[in-house]
């Protein structure tokens, strides 16, 4: 095929895919709405369908044994994720309101997730054991999620037991307003099983096509996974982030962020691993999952003292997404991944403790 019909794949099939995706994700709503399911597991099931096009574009990567591609759409849409759906959103909004609960029982999963990813992805953790300690607080998570507050305040008492209860329920209070879906009739469940096939058939054929055509171009892996296809992948969960932030729905917008970022990280990138195996280590990879952790951290530390995210820190937010870019281009054509891997934390750290002296200031 030549280049331009390679990219007229690319264009017809990322359009597709993203507008099948929400297609998939409202019908997956009702159907969870139809079975009785809690505010906070629709949240998670929309997560999981509006993250199918970056999932089954890195599982395509990675059954080809490209690793780099694979790694790159997953990690990398997780960091577009932070920066277009929180800092975006704050920058946008002008202040992200959360409660510090919320951020504390859902910023420990997102924590958790991408120390176990930057782990496998150094090969400390074998892709089985990393996705065994992803499970072990994400399966806990949505079970909460799947309870509801309602039902753990009258699950019986105790500290623990009352704090996670009112945790879920600040985030239910959000989400009861920002998921509102029709409730489900049989149809919905065909309708959403022949997108969830369309999104797939089309996402695979956008990841073909952008891995050939990167090929020819001489464009790293890396690049097409963790820039190209992570950025356009990622547009519908950035969309909808944006919305919510500007209609003050802060729990949900955190919530939208860190959900889609575990089940990338479960789905997308620990379970075809263990399956098809990691591949030799790759210290472009390593760069990528190590700015996934920084601006995590960034985010949950932020958004906890402040009990939101504002103005100025969604520029931080953004701005480490720029560096993170620039740091992966540089490290893509030569220019030395390890000196890009140490300055972004770096980077991070020195911005976050601007920010914190400047607060103290005030």
């Amino acid at each position: 095929m030549t280049d331009s019909g390679l990219a007229a794949v690319f264009v017809a099939g990322t359009v597709v895919s993203l507008a099948t995706s929400w297609i998939l994700a409202s019908r997956v709503e009702r159907v969870g709405s139809r079975l009785g399911a809690s505010e906070a597991l629709l949240g998670m099931l929309a997560a999981l369908a509006a993250d199918s096009p970056e999932i089954s574009a890195a599982v395509t990567a990675l059954a080809h044994h490209q690793q780099s591609v694979g790694t790159g759409v997953i990690i990398g849409s997780n960091v577009f994720n932070l920066a277009a759906l929180l800092g975006l959103g704050a920058v946008v909004s002008g202040w992200i309101a959360l409660h510090r609960r919320v951020v504390l029982l859902a910023g420990t999963v997102a924590m958790v997730v991408a120390v176990a990813a930057l782990l496998t992805l150094l090969r400390i953790l074998p892709a089985p054991a990393g996705l065994a300690v992803v499970l072990a607080v994400l399966a806990p998570y949505a079970v909460l999620a799947g309870l509801g507050g309602a039902r753990l305040r009258s699950a019986g008492s105790g500290r623990v037991r009352g704090w996670l209860a009112e945790a879920v329920a600040d985030e239910e209070l959000e989400l009861i307003a920002a998921v509102r879906p029709q409730r489900g009739r049989g149809l919905d469940g065909a309708v959403a099983g022949a997108a969830a096939a369309v999104v797939v058939v089309a996402s695979v054929a956008v990841e073909r096509a952008a891995s050939e055509l990167g090929h020819r171009l001489g464009v790293p892996d890396i690049v097409t996974g963790g820039l190209v296809l992570a950025a356009i992948t990622s547009v519908p969960n950035a969309v909808a982030a944006v919305y919510l932030a500007r209609r003050g729905r802060g729990a949900a917008t955190l919530s939208t962020a860190f959900n889609s970022n575990a089940l990338n990280v479960a789905v997308g990138y620990l379970v075809p691993a263990t399956i098809v195996g990691l591949g030799p280590r790759s210290n472009h990879q390593v760069l990528v999952g190590a700015w996934h952790l920084g601006v995590t951290a960034l985010v949950v530390v932020f958004a906890y003292l402040r009990g939101g995210l504002g103005r100025p820190v969604g520029w931080l937010i953004l701005v480490s997404y720029a560096g993170f870019s620039g740091g992966l281009l540089a490290a893509a054509w030569g220019a030395g991944a390890p000196l890009a891997i140490a300055l972004g934390p770096a980077f991070v750290i020195v911005g976050a403790v601007g920010l914190l002296w400047r607060r103290g200031r005030s």
